[in-house]
């Protein structure tokens, strides 16, 4: 099981927050993509783009932070904050 926990920050302000539960046997990989799939519809925002940078701080911490740079669109908050919360 995968819990993975969004939250979307304006101001130093936790706007919104959601948590997906993947039980699938799909690789983490997999799992982690459907997530932001999810919580992408969830914020009603486009896909954000996984920049390497964004993809090194995930790897490092198990966290990242999507900022405006990651999306082709407009976003209403000052980033989106992507944390595993526990994994098999």
């Amino acid at each position: 099981m995968m819990r993975i926990w969004f939250k979307s920050w304006k101001d130093n302000h936790m706007l919104h927050d959601y948590v997906v539960e993947d039980e699938s046997e799909e690789t983490r990989t997999h799992k982690i993509f459907a997530a932001v799939d999810k919580a992408s519809y969830e914020f009603d925002t486009s896909k954000p783009v996984w920049l390497d940078s964004t993809i090194r701080e995930f790897k490092r911490h198990g966290k990242a932070r999507f900022t405006q740079d990651n999306f082709v669109d407009e976003i209403p908050f000052d980033y989106l904050e992507i944390h595993v919360l526990e994994e098999d």
